[in-house]
């Protein structure tokens, strides 16, 4: 089987990716106060109870913007055609 990216797309994906992460945590500067902080424990959440709902919330509103315009297609293709039109086509 061949794969759909080949080595060098593979590359620049990684790379693209890599880069926005990397200016996403490099935008705040550190602060004294986060240097001094005590590491979180092993067996604390990786995503906190905020951040679920965060999470969450975001994810209910692209789905409800999604289903409003792919509801909204289907009922905009069901009306009757112009019989004129399509013979145009």
């Amino acid at each position: 089987q061949d794969s759909p990216l080949k080595a060098v797309q593979m590359l620049w994906v990684n790379l693209i990716m890599d880069t926005f992460a990397s200016l996403a945590l490099a935008t705040e500067p550190p602060t004294e106060a986060l240097l001094l902080r005590k590491p979180y424990g092993r067996n604390k959440p990786l995503i906190s109870r905020t951040m679920m709902k965060n999470i969450l919330g975001h994810a209910v509103y692209q789905l409800t913007i999604i289903f409003t315009l792919l509801f909204a297609a289907l009922q905009r293709d069901q009306r009757p055609q112009d019989p004129r039109r399509e013979e145009r086509l």
